[in-house]
């Protein structure tokens, strides 16, 4: 949808510029007489500039960069104007919003809970709406996660890498808090560890993860402490897709023959692609060295089979060249 008309928001909010028309010289002394009947000299008159008009209405923020101080100085700070105007209503906002009343105390307040500098761009082009929110809010909910002991290093790590998480509640995190603790049965620092690690998981939907949880449980067929220790270790599994969850398992524990208990000590490889899996278990197969028993000579372990580069997984663990490897892919 187009973004509003200037006359509209300049209705609505006080705080903008008067952009239509610009006065060369800022001192103050040398400011023509402000009474259209005044009359005024030839040297007053040329120290005056008309701008064109705002665009009435327009599709597009960059419209609006050249008379909007907020906008230009967003611009430098690294605000992707183009992805923002996608958002709902976020471009409506910052037009609304002066810079120095109502957003740099918000960027001081960020700089404080310790996002980086060159961070402050990228975070406000995920998340513009926290130039609209009340500072003391704001404050308590950071105050909030360090009564639950979360270090300064560990907040500015979690609000970096989920832009959202300060828009939500007190009473909002500490349900998440306490729904990732009970469910999989974790200790209050394990949950913590948790949820610094993947920290979406305090802003996202809570569907998706009962519904992995549940797939885990009742059709992979994992006992409880085995999903507590896998998600633990691997907590993206919790927002997976479930149809590629399940292909995996399929592939790994009914093609490759890996037991339960192996998938539970190395669950990094539901993160893999099962193209990758696929493709270097049947070269270890035709080589004959598919061997995922730690019990056997020749163990390969599920750790090695996913993340080694390829180069690496030839010489090492395959035996084999690049080019062999090379060559047995032609022929899948």
């Amino acid at each position: 949808s187009n973004l509003p008309s200037v006359q509209q928001e300049q209705a609505k909010a006080e705080t903008l510029p008067d952009l239509n028309a610009k006065i060369l010289d800022e001192d103050w002394d040398d400011i023509p007489p402000s009474s259209a009947l005044e009359v005024i000299s030839e040297e007053e008159a040329v120290q005056i500039i008309a701008e064109p008009l705002l665009p009435i209405q327009s599709s597009t923020l960059r419209d609006y960069v050249d008379h909007s101080e907020t906008l230009e100085k967003l611009v430098h700070l690294g605000v992707d104007l183009s992805q923002v105007e996608k958002r709902q209503k976020a471009g409506q906002l910052l037009l609304t919003l002066d810079f120095e009343k109502d957003v740099k105390k918000i960027l001081l307040f960020l700089k404080d809970v310790g996002v980086e500098d060159n961070q402050l761009g990228p975070f406000l082009t995920r998340n513009p709406y926290i130039l609209a929110e009340d500072l003391e809010a704001l404050e308590t909910r950071v105050a909030y996660l360090k009564s639950k002991k979360f270090g300064k290093s560990e907040i500015a790590q979690m609000v970096s890498r989920a832009p959202y998480l300060l828009l939500f509640s007190v009473e909002r995190l500490d349900n998440r808090l306490g729904f990732f603790k009970n469910e999989l049965g974790l200790s209050v620092k394990k949950t913590k560890d948790l949820v610094v690690r993947l920290p979406r998981l305090l802003t996202g939907k809570l569907e998706p993860v009962k519904e992995n949880l549940q797939v885990c449980q009742i059709e992979l067929g994992f006992q409880r402490n085995e999903i507590q220790q896998i998600v633990y270790k691997t907590p993206k599994i919790l927002t997976a897709s479930k149809k590629r969850l399940k292909q995996t398992f399929d592939y790994l524990h009914n093609k490759m023959g890996i037991p339960h208990h192996m998938l539970t000590r190395f669950p990094q490889v539901f993160n893999s692609k099962l193209l990758r899996i696929r493709e270097r278990h049947m070269f270890l197969a035709f080589l004959g060295r598919a061997q995922y028993d730690p019990a056997q000579p020749s163990y390969i372990s599920l750790d090695q089979l996913v993340s080694l580069p390829d180069e690496v997984f030839c010489t090492e663990i395959a035996k084999a060249s690049m080019q062999d490897f090379e060559n047995f892919l032609k022929t899948l």
